[in-house]
């Protein structure tokens, strides 16, 4: 070798090696072997901690989350606390269940809310329970930053909102200057200090205390509080254009300002300002991260750039399905769910939890009826059903058919004029026919939406040849019984009726050998499903309904779906 290769790789070598001083490992908390840390970041530690302007807590832990801990969705609306109350009204308030902070997705600035825990009484019933831990109670109630306890990669924080009890899994930072630290929090300049400090998966609380101040000038603050802000509210309307949010009122497909001729074309109208608002979020964030990285000195180790997929919007499909996809790929992948989720909410319509006249929830509290529903919606557009029995079947048996209901769901929020094309749409956007998707798809997303807790119940044959949905809000001691009667309605009228004709076409002497044998083929199968449908009614249904079986919603999903055994659709981790 002679000394010009010698000195080829010694410049190359040069670029891996790190120099640092034991004594600057001193300055950063834990005194950790950052040997990769530059001077700026060293100094950065120097300037004092996050927890020398602010405390950082942990939540709640209840120590038996069956017991303590829903879905909102699964209770009462009347037994929910989901106002954002300050802490003294908060602790005064009736209800059972309060607003729930306990971990969840990585998420940016607002979201993965969608918990309650049993508060009622101040915390009566969690604290005489011997397992519970309940650290910094004075602070519950409080406004903060939140981020998840468990991260496998870099931690995203968000606003943690007045009137939220924080869990053990979403520790929270609570100081005068909220947007302020969450801004800085969520710049990349955290990261980088926090990798420092620790680089595990776990984000104990006191290494996010032990982070450097933020270092802001006072002429700069109020650009990153309004870009926060702006931030916040638009990933908090983001999250709310979900049906698991508890401030869920409408789909955006249905808001006036996206109206238009056709359903594609609310469709396109509203992805144009989707793309548009994710590029304003990288934007914003892009410009946040600018400013910290500027005042800490960072330019040289970090860029502002955010990738499209770090833009937490639901409505991102870069985010949402991960970025090794085409985008061709995403913008179906989005399109098929934004039509799925068009279908749960119709759904919702026609059990009457929602209404098209009317934001928000209508009927969500145990036991309602369609009467409820009239006094709210004296003359509803799109009537809630009467009996809180939907038919799911393969075929045009009832009127009240969930795919009859929303193809008429579909002509009166979009209008008869475009009806064909509307539809056509919907059935393009899931790949296949509006029945074929209820038969087989519809319930696994439903489950799948409500985390293995679903609001609307299956009641499922076997073989699933007879299938009904109902509304569990809606649920009363008698509401077997009426599933029994459209069973036996199905079976031994409509079946039948169908059998009897196809014998007459199987021996009449004006058909031909082609609608004979496909006559004796229907027969055939037809028999299998009366035999299926036998045993399905005196083996479980009416065993059942008999028994006029009572549910409280308080018990949650878990303890009220077994209940019912062989007669509903078997979920994994969630059936008897």
């Amino acid at each position: 070798m002679n000394n010009t290769d010698a000195s080829n790789i010694k410049q190359r070598l040069e670029k891996y090696v790190f120099r640092a001083s034991p004594v600057d490992f001193k300055k950063i908390p834990g005194t950790p072997i950052a040997y990769w840390l530059t001077e700026e970041g060293v100094k950065a530690f120097s300037s004092g901690k996050l927890e020398d302007v602010g405390k950082t807590r942990r939540g709640l832990q209840t120590g038996a989350k069956d017991r303590f801990i829903r879905y909102w969705h699964e209770c009462s609306l009347k037994s929910l606390e989901i106002r954002y109350l300050p802490r003294n009204e908060a602790t005064n308030s009736n209800a059972k269940w309060f607003m729930f902070n306990n971990g969840g997705d990585y998420k940016k600035w607002y979201g993965n809310l969608d918990l309650v825990v049993n508060w009622e009484k101040n915390g009566k019933e969690i604290k005489a329970f011997g397992g519970s831990i309940i650290p910094s109670e004075e602070l519950y109630f409080h406004g903060a930053v939140s981020w998840p306890r468990l991260s496998s990669g870099d931690i995203a924080f968000k606003l943690h909102p007045e009137g939220v009890i924080p869990g053990d899994l979403s520790p929270c930072y609570y100081s005068g200057r909220t947007l302020t630290e969450l801004g800085y929090l969520n710049s990349k300049c955290l990261n980088y200090f926090l990798k420092a400090i620790n680089p595990t998966v776990t984000s104990p609380v006191g290494d996010v205390a032990k982070v450097p101040l933020p270092r802001i000038r006072d002429n700069v603050e109020e650009s990153v509080t309004s870009k926060v802000e702006k931030l916040v509210e638009t990933h908090k309307n983001d999250w709310d254009s979900n049906e698991i949010s508890w401030d869920f009122t409408r789909l955006h497909l249905l808001s006036p300002d996206c109206q238009q001729i056709t359903l594609k074309d609310v469709y396109q109208k509203l992805r144009a300002y989707w793309r548009e608002l994710t590029r304003e979020m990288q934007r914003l964030e892009e410009e946040n991260n600018r400013i910290f990285i500027d005042a800490y000195g960072l330019q040289d180790e970090l860029t502002p750039d955010v990738p499209l997929e770090e833009v937490t919007l639901t409505c991102n499909p870069r985010y949402r399905y991960g970025n090794n996809k085409s985008e061709e790929e995403l913008e179906l992948l989005l399109l098929a769910d934004t039509m799925r989720e068009l279908i749960s909410y119709a759904v919702g319509c026609m059990f009457g939890r929602y209404a098209l006249d009317k934001p928000g929830l209508i009927l969500a509290n145990q036991g309602e009826t369609v009467d409820d529903y009239l006094k709210q919606i004296p003359e509803p557009s799109f009537p809630a059903d009467d009996d809180n029995v939907i038919p799911m079947l393969d075929g045009d048996w009832f009127t009240d058919d969930i795919t009859e209901r929303f193809r008429e769901f579909l002509r009166i929020a979009f209008g008869e004029e475009h009806y064909d094309e509307n539809l056509r749409f919907v059935e393009q956007a899931l790949g296949k026919d509006i029945r074929k998707y209820f038969l087989k798809d519809f319930y696994n997303d439903h489950v799948r939406r409500y985390k293995k807790r679903p609001i609307y119940w299956l009641f499922s044959s076997p073989k699933g040849s007879f299938n009904a949905l109902i509304y569990m809000h809606r649920y009363q001691p008698h509401t077997v019984g009426t599933v029994l009667e459209y069973l036996r309605d199905f079976k031994d009228e409509k079946l039948k009726a169908r059998k009897n004709h196809l014998e007459a076409v199987s021996i009449s002497a004006g058909a031909s050998q082609g609608e004979k044998t496909k006559a004796l083929k229907e027969i055939e199968k037809i028999n299998k499903i009366l035999a299926e449908l036998d045993d399905y009614e005196r083996d479980v249904l009416y065993p059942l309904a008999t028994e006029q079986v009572e549910i409280d919603l308080d018990d949650g999903v878990k303890a009220n779906y077994p209940k019912f055994g062989d007669a509903l659709k078997k979920i994994t981790g969630l059936s008897g």
